[in-house]
C-alpha cells in the first residue's frame, strides 16, 4: 500500500469568461448559411474559381477553403464580398 499523496494541487487556470457568446454563435450561423449559399453558387456559376477569387479581390485559397468546407478561414465581410461577386440578383437591384 502506498503512503504517496498527491502534494501538488494547482488547479489549470481557466480562461476568462466570453462576454457575448451569443455574438460568436451568431455570426458563425450566418457564415455558415452564406458558405452554403456560396458553394451553390459557385456550383451553378459559368465563372471559375480563379476568375471569382480574382474579382472578389480575394486569394484563391480562400475560393478553395469555402470549396472545402474550412469556413473558420473565411471571414464573414470576404463571404459577403464573394456572394456580390458572384449572386447577380445582389448586383442589379
Amino acid at each position: 500500500m502506498s503512503t504517496a499523496s498527491h502534494t501538488c494541487e494547482t488547479d489549470p487556470v481557466d480562461p476568462p469568461p466570453r462576454r457575448c457568446p451569443d455574438l460568436d454563435v451568431r455570426d458563425l450561423e450566418q457564415r455558415t448559411r452564406l458558405m452554403r449559399i456560396l458553394t451553390r453558387l459557385i456550383a451553378v456559376s459559368d465563372l471559375g474559381s480563379r476568375d471569382i477569387a480574382r474579382r472578389a479581390g480575394l486569394p484563391m485559397q480562400k475560393i478553395s477553403d469555402l470549396l472545402a468546407g474550412r469556413l473558420e478561414q473565411l471571414t464573414l465581410d470576404e463571404l459577403r464580398s464573394l456572394r456580390r461577386t458572384i449572386d447577380p440578383e445582389l448586383t442589379s437591384s
